[in-house]
């Protein structure tokens, strides 16, 4: 490769002086293109930088027309310049008109050069911009000089990252990580949180990116990896782990990446093109990590997750940072940022200074979804890159009624956010004031409002919101939050712990609802082409009853002397509920036999969340003591859509005619054997829905805390014969309508209702 100044070190050495300089970036990026054309002995070298609006503009050129400067622009995907951005690989050709993604420019001049090479300038995985150079002569471009852009254009990340890019294009979208962003997301929580980013494992900021000595660097590299093998060689070794299991089979994975030949041969090969161990990790990383948003085979992703998390974990012993914040340093407004979170993690903060959570991934439904609505905090998920879209520090603001994330909002959009949160506390103190008022229809139908819990933090918002229960205890939390299987005297300690809390009112505790997407850390994965509708929940337990025994022999002791009420999740026939009961029996039996109290009465009830149960409906209400309706699960397999994936979650409507007459089933076939009927899943908790849930007949609910309060001003506008009257009217008139959300939205607001 030729070398004019010496090979890429002596470029690195050159760009260094550049950057360093007190000059404007546009005056920077005008000097770097000539340094980088005249060391890879290029005609031409440009820079194209991504704008906030994913166009690719012209930021600087040597060689082409410099008029073309700011004009040029590509949009996502267009050109061979589009194409490296949207794969994030680098391209070399040696006639690159003959390429099909070929797009002729012609105020750059550029008609005259055949061979190309580019490459993604990267930061964090995420595309900032494309790094090109070009020769009028047929040339094919060697590996060595491909390594050497790419290095360079690491150095050019962190110059576009620091920002002032607005200034120099007329669009005023320039490119960089410092200015506004927005992005929108799926809701995990309702509320709005101003605040200060912090990252749940926060990223290393390399300060020193250019080598004084590649030989040094390399020593350094290789006495981190040595470190972190030994610490992954402790971990497995140690007791909790080393008896097999999840944690064992991730550790193992995580050493067989630390020992990936391939892993190090591109770290080592970074190094000795000019970069520090740090920074030359970094750019490894990054590669991977743009790989990773590239992907969709769910398996391949979470292998890609393991080499970042490692890579994560070498660039922390090389800075001697540590791998999370400590808890003295939180701010007193922080919002959490995060890849993804299990509950433990997020109850380890101190709750007195979270104002939100901000996830790249994890479902409405997943536990930490519920930790936070548990903990009332804002959280929105699928946030494409944002562990690399913001730094430690950033203002950020959480919108979790519309799902959207604003990052270092300009002073008159946080003014907005700042309205509508203070509008909400003022709604929330109205809901307050109901808090003591009973729920009852203007036709003086009862209606019983219950909460939706799963750790004792739920508890305290019985008395907030005037809730007359708990009606769905999620028992699973406690294993989810546990390093280790939880003992029958742990589960038993909060069971008790939670009957104490709420007094005299009732708590539905319902069994382990586990398998599917709620796997415990500590037991043993089962891979399942479909594991929503594999083994879970109540199979699992009628499978293993030495698990499920565990369990209500706990709540059997907890609920000694008291009134005591158990529901199984997942039950397809009424034979699994029977099957079930006769195992409670079993262990009335058991503490028959030992002298122990009993509870002083114990109803066993049924979650109708399986739409076979539905042909049985009768049946199962007549043997069973309650039926709870789990709307969320019960609608996604009663129409075939996963919930949690976007392609197909709207393709229905909880209000259109399928789901409401399917509804209607249970709430007759409870009234028809006499036998309690309660909602416990989301579509209880929305004012709207819940008014056509007693249209149909349904008279309680259980909900999160925050819903208590507009579902109870809603039902105590509401007249339920005239909702049942109009609901009845649209049910026999449906013809052609996917969804009745509509007349409804117009019923309720003809007769005032807030909705």
């Amino acid at each position: 490769m030729p070398q004019a100044f010496g090979g890429p070190r002596v470029l690195l050495r050159r760009l260094r002086e550049v950057m360093a300089q007190p000059t404007s970036p546009q005056d920077k990026l005008d000097r770097i293109v000539i340094l980088i054309a005249s060391n890879m002995v290029a005609e031409v070298c440009s820079i194209y930088v991504q704008r906030d609006d994913k166009a690719l503009e012209l930021f600087a050129t040597e060689g082409l027309n410099r008029e073309a400067v700011h004009l040029t622009t590509m949009k996502a995907g267009e050109g061979l310049v589009g194409l490296i951005a949207k794969e994030a690989e680098a391209l070399a050709l040696s006639d690159a008109q003959a390429h099909p993604a070929f797009s002729y420019r012609p105020e750059t001049g550029e008609e005259i050069y055949r061979s190309f090479l580019g490459v993604p300038i990267l930061r964090a995985g995420a595309t900032l911009g494309v790094l090109v150079v070009q020769n009028t002569a047929t040339r094919k471009y060697s590996e060595e000089e491909m390594e050497a852009l790419q290095t360079v254009s690491m150095v050019l990340a962190e110059l576009i990252a620091q920002g002032g890019m607005q200034s120099l294009t007329a669009s005023g979208q320039g490119g960089g990580f410092t200015g506004p962003k927005h992005a929108r997301g799926v809701s995990l929580a309702e509320g709005v949180g101003l605040g200060h980013v912090v990252l749940h494992e926060p990223r290393v900021v390399i300060k020193n990116l250019i080598a004084e000595s590649p030989e040094a660097e390399i020593k350094r590299l290789e006495a981190a990896i040595g470190q972190l093998r030994k610490t992954i060689d402790e971990l497995i070794a140690r007791g909790d782990v080393s008896h097999g299991g999840e944690h064992k089979e991730v550790l193992e994975t995580f050493r067989m990446f630390a020992h990936d030949q391939g892993w190090l041969r591109r770290m080592r090969e970074a190094v000795l093109s000019g970069l520090t161990a740090e920074a030359a990790v970094e750019r490894v990383q990054s590669d991977t990590r743009a790989r990773m948003l590239r992907q969709t085979d769910p398996y391949l992703r979470e292998r890609l997750h393991d080499l970042e998390d490692l890579a994560n974990r070498l660039l922390h012993i090389l800075v001697g940072a540590d791998l999370t914040i400590a808890r003295d340093q939180l701010p007193e407004n922080a919002i959490i940022v995060a890849r993804s979170m299990g509950p433990a993690a997020l109850l380890d903060y101190d709750r007195g200074r979270l104002r939100g959570l901000i996830l790249e991934e994890g479902g409405a439904t997943s536990h930490v979804a519920i930790v936070a609505r548990a903990l009332g905090i804002p959280a929105v998920s699928e946030i494409e890159n944002i562990t690399a879209l913001v730094e430690q520090g950033d203002a950020v603001i959480v919108d979790g009624q519309t799902g959207e994330v604003q990052i270092r909002p300009q002073p008159d959009v946080e003014n907005v956010y700042k309205e509508k949160a203070r509008l909400r506390a003022r709604r929330q103190e109205q809901y307050r004031k109901l808090r003591d008022i009973p729920a009852v229809t203007r036709d003086g139908e009862a209606i019983d409002l219950k909460l939706n819990a799963g750790l004792l933090v739920d508890l305290p918002h019985l008395a907030e919101t005037g809730a007359t229960g708990i009606g769905l205890f999620r028992t699973e939390l406690q294993f989810m939050v546990a390093s280790r299987m939880p003992t029958t005297a742990e589960q038993q300690q909060l069971y008790k712990a939670a009957l104490d809390a709420v007094g005299d009112r009732p708590v539905t505790f319902r069994t382990l609802d586990i398998g599917g997407d709620k796997v415990l850390p500590y037991m043993q994965r089962v891979e399942e082409e479909n594991p929503a509708l594999g083994w879970r929940a109540i199979r699992i337990g009628l499978d293993r009853p030495g698990l499920l025994r565990s369990q209500l022999r706990a709540l059997l002791r907890a609920g000694a002397g008291r009134d005591l009420k158990i529901m199984f999740p997942m039950v397809a026939t009424v034979d699994e509920f029977i099957r079930a009961r006769n195992i409670v029996h079993r262990e009335l039996a058991h503490i028959d036999r030992h002298d122990r109290d009993r509870p002083a009465s114990l109803a066993l009830g049924v979650m109708v969340e399986v739409p076979s149960l539905l042909f049985e409906i009768d049946e199962i209400a007549r043997e069973a003591d309650f039926l709870s309706v789990g709307s969320n699960d019960l609608l996604q397999f009663l129409f075939a859509a996963d919930r949690e994936n976007r392609l197909v979650a709207d393709r229905f409507d909880p209000l259109c005619a399928g789901s409401l007459r399917a509804l209607k089933c249970v709430a007759d076939a409870g009234e028809r054997a006499q036998c309690p009927v309660t909602v416990c899943g989301e579509m209880g908790g929305k004012p709207l829905e819940a008014l056509a849930l007693i249209a149909l007949g349904f008279r309680s609910f259980s909900m999160t805390a925050s819903s208590v309060g507009p579902v109870k001003a809603m039902a105590l506008k509401l007249n339920a014969a005239a909702a049942r009257k109009q609901l009845e009217t649209l049910l026999a008139n449906v013809s052609g309508v996917a969804t009745l959300r509509g007349a409804l939205k117009a019923f309720a607001s003809e007769h005032d209702v807030p909705v």
